[in-house]
């Protein structure tokens, strides 16, 4: 593989300007696929140490060896955290005063990912409607993706509050 390949593959296209008067125009859109991140086992071990979830799954490089998956893997959760870097790396939302994490719909932990994979995120729009005077709630539909596999390692329906700029408080 060429260099120029290489990068090409580990870039991520371009950001995608939404004005948030577009958002509902763009039900059923790809808005694009972010960059590679790499899940290294010092993420790992950081993620772990701070949720409290030290499975040796997880943590211990010894013991995975003889493990389910020959190696450490990340924490599905640690994949998921993910999601809010993927969505506002692949689109820049204008037109937009605030934006809240308000929960998930759906989330599938699919494939692992091993310790030293990269992973990104497909983002699409999946719905978006009016929550009273201040929000409007879109739900992303992200499907990642592991560099290299054809193993699909999340899925995962975020759903986000946006407050337009100039709504009332």
């Amino acid at each position: 593989m060429s260099q120029d390949a290489t990068i090409a593959e580990t870039t991520a296209a371009p950001r995608r300007t939404v004005h948030f008067d577009e958002l509902a125009e763009l039900v059923g859109v790809p808005l694009g696929t972010s960059s590679w991140h790499h899940i290294t086992q010092e993420k790992i071990d950081a993620f772990g140490a701070l949720t409290g979830d030290e499975q040796w799954i997880h943590v211990d490089r010894e013991r995975a060896k003889d493990g389910p998956f020959g190696t450490t893997i990340a924490h599905g959760y640690l994949s998921l955290c993910l999601s809010t870097a993927i969505t506002f790396e692949v689109a820049e939302f204008t037109g937009v005063e605030a934006a809240v994490n308000y929960g998930l719909d759906k989330v599938r932990f699919t494939a692992p990912v091993p310790s030293g994979s990269s992973v990104r995120g497909h983002v699409t729009v999946a719905s978006v409607r009016r929550r009273g005077r201040r929000f409007t709630e879109v739900v992303f539909e992200i499907t990642y993706e592991i560099q290299g596999s054809e193993d699909v390692p999340c899925t995962a329906r975020v759903v986000t509050l946006l407050q337009p700029a100039g709504a009332a408080a």
